[in-house]
């Protein structure tokens, strides 16, 4: 296995968070206008104050419950006009920090290497309690231990720093030798296309989405979850971000926004099949059949055993940002306290 543990992609991308945020501190938060939501500031014709919220990636049932805070009027009824945009290539923590955006979706990886990098970014709900990813292989492929990692090709992305770490952590626990895996870069290749082709044995996934995809074309996988192997990677994956001026500035607004949302995700656990409508509705490009299955899936994931929807753990950022230290992926000091608050979730 390559090892790449130094300066890999996201620690590169937390450096450029940090110039862009340097650059950009004249720059307003809270849909531009700096304003509380109930003093006026940027409104549409409705009175409404005007919101943006950008997405890690393209719109899944990750996101649900934004959109039914959406387009049940949740978000409305909390006095806000919340426009959902896709990162573009700036990515969300950029466009939160830089203010051009209010709130984004993250993951803790992400979130942690910024804050690293003294890039004032907040997590501010956990969406999923915990980690759904792992590495999947097609069920003809044996991947029952970490044991069966050992002579396969992997297929990495780009941050592959915190892929082997990932990998070197899971075949450890077990005693297996993650040298004896090949790692070849795929960046965004299809996982489907690129097993079939045999370009690759397994991949990281996030089951929610690949895996139940995988199911729907009766392709059995078998999965290892790395939260059963190391307690540290059960983490939030993904978050709700805010930047700390939003959070001192406008503190009702992150906590009427929050309130929609959360609406929006309980909608969301208690009934996953209109959810999943609405957000197929809502994103025609997606396949109806994945997004309603994934919904079913997922939709008990959201708050799981949380006392609440968004709650976050100490533990959670502390654990995992001590197993990125022991790898060498953080670069600077973390102050895992800062970096999340419950404090604006509704009880």
């Amino acid at each position: 296995m390559t090892r790449r543990w130094h300066r890999n992609f996201l620690v590169l991308a937390a450096i450029a968070l940090a110039v862009l945020f340097a650059a950009s501190c004249g720059g307003k938060g809270g849909g531009g206008n700096g304003e509380h939501p109930d003093k006026g500031g940027n409104r549409d014709e409705g009175g409404l104050q005007k919101v943006t919220l950008v997405l890690d990636w393209t719109p899944n049932t990750n996101h649900t419950g934004l959109y039914v805070a959406r387009d049940k009027g949740y978000y409305a009824e909390e006095g806000l006009d919340v426009s959902i945009i896709l990162p573009g290539e700036a990515g969300a923590e950029q466009m939160v920090a830089s203010g051009n955006a209010d709130f984004g979706v993250s993951y803790q990886e992400a979130v942690t290497l910024a804050r690293s990098e003294q890039v004032p970014i907040v997590s501010i709900a956990a969406v999923i309690q915990h980690n759904t990813s792992g590495f999947a292989a097609p069920a003809d492929i044996g991947l029952k231990s970490p044991h069966d990692l050992e002579g396969k090709k992997y297929g990495g992305g780009w941050n592959l720093a915190i892929e082997e770490a990932m990998l070197d952590t899971l075949m450890k626990s077990v005693g297996a030798d993650p040298s004896k895996v090949n790692v070849v870069t795929t960046g965004s290749g299809d996982f489907f296309t690129s097993v079939e082709r045999g370009d690759i044995d397994f991949a990281w996934i996030f089951y929610g989405w690949t895996g139940v995809e995988a199911e729907l074309r009766g392709i059995p996988l078998d999965m290892l979850y790395l939260n059963e192997y190391a307690k540290e990677l059960d983490y939030y994956t993904p978050v709700l971000i805010a930047s700390e001026k939003t959070i001192d500035g406008q503190p009702e607004l992150v906590k009427a926004f929050l309130r929609a949302t959360a609406r929006g995700y309980r909608f969301a656990i208690d009934q996953p099949e209109e959810a999943g409508a609405l957000l197929a509705d809502a994103e025609p490009d997606l396949d109806r059949e994945l997004v309603i299955a994934s919904q079913k899936w997922v939709s008990p994931k959201y708050k799981d055993d949380a006392p609440r929807w968004g709650e976050q753990k100490l533990d959670v950022w502390r654990d995992f940002a001590a197993w990125m230290n022991k790898y060498d992926i953080l670069i600077k000091a973390f102050d895992p306290e800062a970096a999340f608050t419950n404090a604006f979730l509704p009880e």
